[in-house]
């Protein structure tokens, strides 16, 4: 077992903040509010998350399982189509929707086929790797997202041009789906290519930490790995394609 952290050390920690505050006074750089406010926000929520997932542990009902993950993945979809410079009420839907299926596939996937669950929505397991497969699929859709929007609308004219030839509308916008593709997936590809010689990640360093013996976390830690980059991968896709119809009417033409 694992020595508990105590109160008295988060505070030690937090004192190590204060440095970093007073040098962002000197250079005049203007985040400490924020950094403040993250901090305390940060301690709050967490502490939150505690105490009701350890009543959802010990409950530990299926329905109530499958409604929490589905509310942070809605959750997660506001939060992406927010970040979008385009109407955001059209893009809900089909965010959400392109988060879900592959997000709730993969965590069932994973605990069926990878760890061999006898109960696949045990809230123990679909929360905490739901909850990571979220936290990668949501940086991931927001910058592939992004790239995406900003290119179709950098090159509008090239579009219509292009669509005046003769292509479909999957062939027009293939380029900047290609941009948005690998934008999304570059950092995770990265991470799995220095994973261990760089840094130690944080489930493995959990697990070890929690008592568990190396191999065994290192195992967890590669098929997290695997199942972020697929995950990762269907969801920017899926995004793309399923919130096209949003972005373009009948006629090709950009509606948002």
């Amino acid at each position: 077992m694992s020595d508990e952290i105590s109160y008295l050390g988060i505070f030690y920690l937090i004192l190590l903040i204060i440095p970093t505050l007073y040098i962002n006074y000197l250079l005049s750089i203007q985040m400490n509010k924020k950094i403040i406010i993250s901090v305390f926000r940060m301690i709050v929520q967490l502490s939150l998350v505690g105490v009701y997932l350890q009543y959802i542990f010990d409950l530990n009902n299926q329905l109530l399982n499958i409604a929490y993950i589905l509310i942070m993945m809605l959750v997660a979809s506001i939060s992406i189509t927010n970040s979008t410079p385009l109407k955001k009420k059209k893009l809900y839907l089909p965010i959400f929707l392109s988060m879900a299926i592959p997000n709730l596939f993969m965590v069932l996937f994973f605990n069926k086929m990878v760890i061999s669950l006898n109960n696949i929505f045990d809230a123990r397991y679909i929360i905490t790797i739901g909850g990571m497969l979220l936290g990668n699929v949501l940086s991931g859709d927001i910058v592939g997202l992004n790239s995406f929007f900003k290119d179709i609308e950098d090159n509008k004219n090239v579009i219509n041009y292009d669509l005046a030839l003769g292509a479909n509308l999957v062939q027009a916008i293939k380029p900047y789906v290609k941009n948005a593709l690998t934008a999304s997936i570059k950092p995770t590809v990265s991470s799995m290519a220095t994973i261990g010689l760089v840094s130690l990640p944080g489930m493995m360093t959990g697990q070890i930490l929690g008592g568990s013996v190396p191999l065994e976390a290192i195992m967890y830690q590669i098929a997290i790995m695997i199942a972020i980059y697929v995950t990762r991968y269907i969801n920017i896709l899926s995004s793309i394609y399923i919130s096209l119809k949003y972005i373009f009417n009948n006629r090709n033409q950009m509606c948002c």
